[in-house]
């Protein structure tokens, strides 16, 4: 999946001019989400587990990492915010930094040794890794709640220096919290990618051996690109533990890692504005479908089918096309209309 856009990547990367516009396109999405949606709620769920697919996609669109490892990171982020939350009072920024600073550990060292292998066999490492995390979560039950998540975590105000600067208790204004930290990770994403280590990375995703052989140390960049997309995802599990008010095990579970990779791939690898969209058009679906059908996860199938087969490159790809080939057809009518 991440070589149909290497294309979109690698023009993505030589023109700033597109990434300011994706930019804008993001900063229109997370104001018009909660217009346009029933509820502040869903809108935040949008965006937070858009930081997750933006975070993943920096393993797979641009370093060519297939990790089933992310709901590792993203549980890590929620179990450590509550904990400091809970039995330190730690305050909100404090509690997304420890969130970060797990997640970006806990990263590094499943990095570190999962790229020993590669192929088949990394991806199995990444899977083996998140069951490990989830049965040491259920057998940690005084700390993790087990079956029952960790209970009551706190949602406090934005404070810096005990200063209140905003009272994050209602649903909208959260929303702006979470969407202001998703546009900072966006736009922090956007100069990773726009920079030489960026373009390092899509040299590894492309061809590790050639990358090697001119000089760059693959294992080292593989790493690092891990631990930044561990603490993304750590603090998106903190900001949804703190928007359920609870940490529930199946943050850590397998089926976090597979819902973020679905987001990432339909969304469109290796394009940054796939993050939300991807993670729009799970979350609406689910939510939606589900309330058609009990056995929702059929259609759901069948819609992800559809996309994947017609949209050979995410949703952005297709939208991407469309622009394309309206292009196309403005300036051949203009040439048409030239005496």
């Amino acid at each position: 999946m991440a070589h149909l856009s290497s294309d979109t990547t690698a023009s993505s990367i030589r023109n700033p001019r597109i990434l300011s516009g994706i930019t804008l396109a993001a900063l229109a999405a997370v104001i018009i989400l909660p217009v346009v949606l029933p509820s502040a709620t869903l809108a935040t769920e949008i965006v937070i587990f858009a930081m997750a697919a933006l975070a993943c996609n920096l393993l797979l669109g641009y370093t060519g990492l297939l990790s089933f490892g992310q709901a590792i990171f993203f549980g890590t982020g929620a179990y450590l915010a509550s904990l400091a939350m809970i039995h330190l009072d730690i305050g909100l920024i404090g509690a997304l930094l420890i969130a970060g600073a797990g997640g970006a550990l806990t990263a590094a060292l499943v990095g570190t040794l999962a790229i020993r292998r590669t192929g088949i066999y990394f991806v199995m490492l990444t899977l083996a890794f998140t069951q490990l995390a989830y049965f040491a979560a259920y057998t940690l039950s005084d700390w993790t709640g087990g079956d029952n998540g960790l209970l009551d975590v706190p949602r406090p105000p934005l404070a810096i220096a005990g200063i209140v600067l905003a009272d994050l208790s209602s649903p909208l204004a959260f929303y702006g919290f979470v969407a202001a930290i998703y546009m900072a990770m966006f736009v922090g994403a956007r100069r990773i990618i726009n920079s030489p280590f960026g373009s390092t990375l899509v040299a590894i995703r492309e061809n590790t051996d050639r990358a090697a052989a001119v000089g760059y140390d693959t294992r080292q960049f593989k790493i690092l690109a891990f631990t930044i997309s561990g603490a993304l995802t750590g603090i998106a599990g903190a900001l949804y533990a703190m928007l359920l008010n609870f940490a529930p095990l199946s943050n850590i579970e397998l089926p976090m890692s597979e819902n973020i990779l679905i987001m990432t791939i339909i969304g469109g690898t290796g394009s940054l504005l796939g993050s939300i969209l991807g993670s729009a058009g799970i979350v609406l679906l689910g939510d939606w479908l589900s309330a058609i059908w009990p056995r929702w996860h059929l259609l759901l199938g069948v819609a992800l089918i559809a996309v994947v087969i017609v949209m050979r490159g995410g949703l952005w790809g297709g939208i991407e096309g469309l622009i394309d080939r309206w292009r196309q057809r403005q300036s051949g009518s203009k040439a048409e209309d030239r005496p």
